[in-house]
């Protein structure tokens, strides 16, 4: 090794270190570009419901996130999924949406694009399907869950969260 790269060396490093890992590249179904911020933060839950089209659990319980969708999205909270079935078999996905009938925005990844995303968001490791981000209605993550998360579970939380926010603070 010369002079020059043992003494440049540590300054790449450095620099590789300070730069911000390369945002997972989430489209809609028609492949347009899309961002998880462009669903939150908009006075109102939003739900992110990471899933898998081959998912067992995500196929049992998807009819509750479209109750859970239908239910509260002309009120306080919204669903936002995100496949990781990737471009490369969007169909699966597609075939997903429809045989559910999910009816809330759809976005899709590959796997290690919704790996990083949700090392980005969580500072934890993605570990399978389902998964859940929980976004306030000022858009901050509040929560993330790997694995089934009940929708009363969901709803519950909502609440108490609203009652938190309502409850007057000691002096």
């Amino acid at each position: 090794m010369s002079a020059l790269t043992r003494r440049l060396l540590p300054l790449l490093l450095t620099l590789g270190l300070a730069l911000p890992a390369a945002a997972a590249s989430l489209t809609t179904f028609d492949g347009s570009p899309a961002d998880i911020t462009d669903f939150t933060g908009q006075g109102q839950w939003t739900i992110v419901k990471i899933w898998a089209s081959d998912c067992t659990v995500c196929n049992q319980e998807a009819h509750a996130y479209v109750a859970f969708h239908d239910k509260h999205q002309a009120d306080n909270a919204r669903m936002l999924g995100i496949s990781v079935d990737g471009l490369d078999n969007l169909a699966d996905a597609q075939g997903f949406v429809s045989e559910h009938a999910l009816n809330y925005p759809n976005l899709v990844v590959d796997w290690e694009g919704a790996s990083r995303l949700f090392y980005q968001l969580t500072g934890t490791p993605l570990n399978g399907t389902p998964a859940f981000l929980a976004f306030d209605p000022s858009g901050e993550l509040v929560a993330q869950q790997v694995g089934a998360v009940p929708v009363e579970i969901l709803e519950v939380f909502i609440a108490d969260s609203g009652k938190e926010s309502k409850e007057p603070t000691g002096g």
